[in-house]
């Protein structure tokens, strides 16, 4: 019996020829990721040393990465002590991994791990972080798991007591419309599965569509298959991703591309044309409450957000900058921009896109989570309504439960943020 993707990638990373779905494995890691709960992270690892009588250490410095993003700059002295935690330790163990609160290297930590080669394809990358799924974008089999559990990683080099999944095999085919974009088909598929409907297994890409969608586009549909209920989000290594690899992380190789077997065993098939999809939209309080952008259209939004792990990078951007440029952000509607690291953000820079946001009345911020989090950085007021790229609208998402999120496309955002209300891309331009 053959194996699907995640199979292979486990097999691999124990040693073994063969897993079967439900075998529990003790993976070998090649990325363990970790942002400013790192100091959660560090409290469970020293417990781990306790009474031992052994010098509290890592097992390869070299593996394991930081990343401050969720509450950058910070935004208390809480904060501010954590991160100095965090950088002491570092400097400790010899991690050299810090991407600190910098305009030349920082970021959102899901954009950090892929631009700087820290996602290797066919093998285990875990963060403390639920949106790691977004990593198997790479062909990684990427998970979030707890602080205790990145204890023993940090320790060991492994994850313990990983049950092996099973997948869900979905098929993409189809051109996508203009103004159509990958974060569409995510909606479209959550609105499908449910948000439960993935619960403890993977969701593995394939198709015309997927061959042929960029690294960024991989990103955003793997980064919310966690909405889903997900372990992870995964397509398998090809020629795009070697690109990739080597044209924007800047890694030699040579990569380690398979796929999963042809008569690889899936839980469930499922089929999605774009060509017929609209824009989608996820309505409050549920990532599964999609629906397509014609049941919503002419709500009114208050606040605009465009950026994030999920829709932060460059492309996004630019499908924003293209339809607000020369015009105007609507009075009585705010726009916020947060570029998902700073390498996107010189290159918007540089591209002008910064200045068309700029013009329209936007405000550009650091790259950050802040907003999507709802810590800092544009919380909403009590009945405001959101319209946003982020990944999740449940209450209080964005700092306050008496609010209201839709999330939607780069696309969507752009149009809306010049009416006022909820606006269709696809129609009038």
């Amino acid at each position: 019996m053959g194996m699907t993707m995640v199979q292979k990638v486990l097999a691999r990373a124990i040693g073994q020829a063969h897993v079967n779905v439900g075998d529990v494995v003790e993976p070998a890691v090649r990325t363990a990721m970790s942002h400013e709960n790192g100091a959660l992270v560090i409290n469970q690892f020293l417990e781990v040393y306790k009474d031992t009588g052994l010098e509290p250490k890592v097992w390869d410095p070299s593996k394991i990465v930081l990343i401050f993003d969720h509450r950058v700059p910070a935004e208390s002295s809480k904060t501010a002590t954590n991160h100095k935690k965090i950088r002491e330790f570092a400097a400790k163990q010899g991690i050299p991994n810090l991407h600190d609160i910098r305009g030349d290297e920082g970021g959102i930590c899901h954009q950090i791990l892929p631009e700087n080669g820290y996602v290797h394809p066919g093998t285990v990358l875990v963060g403390t972080d639920s949106h790691t799924t977004s990593h198997g974008a790479l062909g990684s089999f990427a998970f979030g798991i707890g602080a205790t559990e990145m204890a023993a990683v940090w320790a060991l080099g492994r994850v313990l007591n990983v049950e092996v999944p099973g997948t869900i095999k979905v098929n993409v085919t189809g051109e996508f419309p203009r103004h159509v974009l990958p974060k569409d088909l995510i909606l479209h598929l959550i609105g499908r599965l449910t948000a439960e409907g993935a619960n403890f297994k993977v969701i593995e890409f394939h198709g015309p569509t997927i061959k042929k969608m960029s690294t960024s586009g991989r990103l955003v549909i793997c980064n919310m298959t966690v909405e889903a209920g997900a372990t992870s989000g995964i397509v398998p290594p090809d020629e795009e991703t070697v690109r990739y690899l080597r044209e924007e992380a800047g890694l030699p190789g040579p990569f380690d591309i398979f796929g999963p077997d042809a008569d690889a065993v899936y839980d469930q098939v499922i089929d999605i044309d774009v060509a017929k999809l609209t824009p989608q939209i996820a309505c409050p309080h549920t990532v599964d409450n999609v629906k397509p952008i014609a049941a919503v259209a002419g709500t009114k939004v208050q606040q605009i957000v465009i950026g994030s792990c999920t829709n932060g990078r460059l492309d996004d951007l630019a499908v924003a900058a293209g339809i607000l440029r020369g015009r105007k952000v609507a009075r009585g509607t705010r726009m916020l921009v947060f570029p998902a690291s700073a390498r996107i953000y010189q290159q918007a820079m540089e591209k002008g896109y910064l200045l068309d946001f700029m013009q329209a009345g936007a405000v550009v911020m650091n790259p950050g989570c802040g907003p999507c989090l709802g810590v800092h950085q544009g919380a909403l007021g009590d009945g405001e309504v959101a319209l946003a790229t982020t990944n999740r609208n449940f209450k209080g998402r964005m700092g306050n439960p008496n609010a209201e999120v839709y999330l939607c496309s780069p696309a969507v955002a752009a149009a809306s943020a010049v009416t006022g209300v909820i606006t269709d891309p696809t129609k009038g331009e």
